[in-house]
């Protein structure tokens, strides 16, 4: 019995991370796409790991190299696709209760950064998919939404933790708040 309640701990850190980050605005480019940075995710995920006690380990648990040789604007190219499949475990340094996630991913680059591009995928991908952190309309870059916005979340059932998130989510103060409930 003890066990399992000391194992609920560590999905309760996880989870008031989960509840703390809504959405990453992207900061990034490349190929003609935009995203989340991986130096964006770990200045926001970072803090709140150390808050809670939590250590993330990664893990590569196989690799598989693939050759490609194709033709490109500019005339025949090789790189390797590089496919690594991960173990990333949680740990709560309080107790030691571990959470362990399998997450696979690709990456295709030159003979030398194919793996090093499939890594940092992975670790970017695993943080935004685990706790469900959205890209595009929930950004939490973009303007804070309005007052009336707030009265919408159900304040009248607030726990003080709630509270102080949707405190910061709406940009509140303290009196503005209490005119919610």
């Amino acid at each position: 019995m003890t066990i399992k309640i000391r194992k609920m701990e560590i999905y309760k850190k996880l989870f008031r991370i989960q509840e703390e980050v809504i959405g990453l605005g992207k900061d990034s480019k490349a190929f003609g796409y935009d995203y989340v940075s991986g130096t964006k995710i770990l200045s926001v995920i970072k803090p709140l790991m150390k808050r809670e006690g939590l250590l993330l380990k990664q893990e590569v648990i196989e690799i598989e190299n693939t050759r490609q040789d194709y033709e490109a604007k500019k005339g025949s190219k090789s790189e390797i696709l590089s496919k690594v499949m991960m173990k990333f475990t949680w740990v709560d340094i309080e107790t030691g209760d571990k959470d362990e996630n399998l997450f696979g991913a690709n990456g295709q680059n030159g003979f030398d950064k194919g793996v090093g591009s499939a890594l940092t995928y992975a670790e970017r991908y695993f943080l935004l998919k685990y706790f469900h952190i959205a890209t595009d309309e929930d950004d939490i870059d973009r303007p804070k939404p309005k007052l009336e916005d707030a009265k919408l979340e159900g304040c009248d059932k607030w726990t003080p933790q709630q509270k102080q998130i949707v405190r910061n989510k709406y940009n509140l103060t303290e009196e503005q708040l209490e005119k919610l409930n």
